[in-house]
């Protein structure tokens, strides 16, 4: 079983292009999206058509859920900017995606933990907003109901990782194909420097045991910017060009 496992493309159109067809050279049986797939000022009507023609199996993010629950008042920018980007049937299609998905051989797929898509499953927050890695015990918990799963697959915290978890399971987080930084919560100047390649990860089972490949792929991340820079987004482009915000 060789399984590809993409997250928070962000509606980053060339970056997830760029992992599609690195994706398609290293001979994968499936690959699953674990969600957020469009929300950014960038090109979320063409992501989200582009994800739709591939039909892969995917989670459904916080953002995917926000852009059709919440008042216009209570999105950010590039939830309103996604949002404007989509007709109401589209709109649905991400907000009907399912929390969770089971695979084969124990594997649970999720957007942060798996009861709650706004939490990050690997990480906690300080006062600042930096994420650090998260302590064991609240590790444990947020595992609580996931606790017959061998390995978790989870996203949001747009941090490629690989975890030994509790109960030994492996917890990978793919990283994100296309927003190493979202620059529209307000501590994102405080977050440490990033880069902006697109991430994803290869997860392969053979004889028994788990081998994870973490990708890290340059793409145009320069036609990524200037998208962002054209919408009137001078933060999304320095994010996109250089993985930090000013």
């Amino acid at each position: 079983m060789r399984l590809a496992v993409i997250s928070d493309v962000h509606g980053n159109l060339p970056a997830l292009e760029a992992v599609l067809a690195d994706v398609k050279s290293r001979g994968v049986d499936c690959t699953i999206n674990l969600g957020d797939c469009v929300t950014s000022p960038l090109w979320p009507k063409e992501t989200f058509e582009a994800l739709q023609s591939l039909a892969l199996p995917t989670v459904r993010g916080n953002h995917d859920r926000w852009i059709e629950e919440f008042p216009e008042d209570r999105l950010s920018s590039a939830g309103r900017f996604a949002r404007n980007a989509l007709d109401a049937e589209q709109r649905r299609a991400l907000h009907n995606l399912p929390p969770r998905i089971n695979l084969e051989n124990g594997i649970l797929a999720c957007h942060g933990t798996p009861d709650d898509d706004s939490t990050c499953l690997l990480e906690e927050s300080l006062d600042d907003g930096r994420f650090v890695p998260a302590r064991r015990d609240i590790l444990k918990a947020r595992l609580e109901n996931a606790a017959t799963a061998r390995v978790v697959l989870c996203g949001h915290s747009h941090r490629q990782s690989v975890i030994h978890g509790p109960s030994g399971c492996l917890i990978l987080n793919p990283g994100s194909v296309g927003c190493p930084v979202f620059a529209d919560i307000p501590f994102a100047a405080n977050l440490e420097h990033r880069s902006p390649h697109a991430r994803y990860a290869i997860l392969t089972r053979s004889n028994g045991s788990w081998r994870v490949e973490l990708l890290v792929l340059e793409y145009d991340w320069a036609s990524a910017s200037a998208r962002a820079l054209a919408n009137g987004r001078p933060e999304w482009a320095c994010a996109l060009s250089t993985g930090a915000v000013d």
